[in-house]
């Protein structure tokens, strides 16, 4: 049987389609998830990158987007809001469910649901403290060992080559996007193509130019 881990941040509507779709997109396949929040901010940062919804033109084109592909696959989509928001009181309240700071699908699911299903704020205090009460943490969700955790997750991914949510790594391989889903269910099912020389030979196509910022 294959483990896979699944890196999410809350603030992304991708780890949310991801997330809804999986259990569909891996049917038949004998695999365990362990869900490992992580700050995406932190990882874009590490790669100098912005965010989808930071730059104006691709905000709005992955906003209709993601609400295609949500009426497409027959998911409740409603975007917040406000977008982008600060998730780190999700992404804490997630880490403060479990003692090793690994939300299990339950939780992970009503914190994505509480974000992309509905409209409304997903920060909102009121919300957030509702939310909490129906969680029932473990642990002080913003105690140091909770924010140490998530450090912890988000810097392991960093390791890893983790530059995007969501991201499923499984066997030292990494497959990033709702649409990796297809890729990986190949990977899952033994594909050949995963055996041959393309994955590795990928990492060593040298760059013809880079452009400096």
């Amino acid at each position: 049987m294959k483990h896979i881990t699944f890196y999410l941040d809350f603030i992304s509507p991708y780890a949310y389609l991801a997330f809804e779709q999986l259990p569909l997109a891996l049917m038949g396949h004998s695999y365990s998830v362990t869900y490992k929040p992580v700050l995406l901010a932190a990882l874009l940062k590490q790669h100098g990158q912005l965010g989808p919804a930071e730059i104006a033109p691709k905000r709005d084109w992955s906003y209709r987007q993601v609400q295609w592909l949500a009426q497409r696959q027959g998911l409740e989509l409603q975007l917040p809001a406000a977008h982008p928001f600060n998730p780190l009181g999700l992404l804490r309240l997630a880490v403060a469910c479990d003692a090793q700071g690994l939300p299990n699908r339950y939780v992970c699911e009503t914190l994505l649901r509480h974000v992309w299903r509905g409209g409304a704020d997903a920060v909102d205090a009121q919300r957030l403290h509702a939310v909490t009460q129906q969680l029932v943490p473990g642990r002080d969700a913003n105690g140091e060992d909770v924010k140490a955790r998530l450090r912890a997750h988000t810097e392991e991914a960093m390791a890893l080559g983790v530059f995007g949510v969501p991201t499923f790594a499984v066997d030292g391989k990494l497959f990033w996007g709702c649409d990796a889903l297809p890729m990986l269910r190949d990977y899952l099912h033994g594909d050949a193509w995963f055996a041959g020389p393309q994955w590795d030979a990928a990492a060593r196509l040298p760059a013809g130019i880079v452009r400096r910022s």
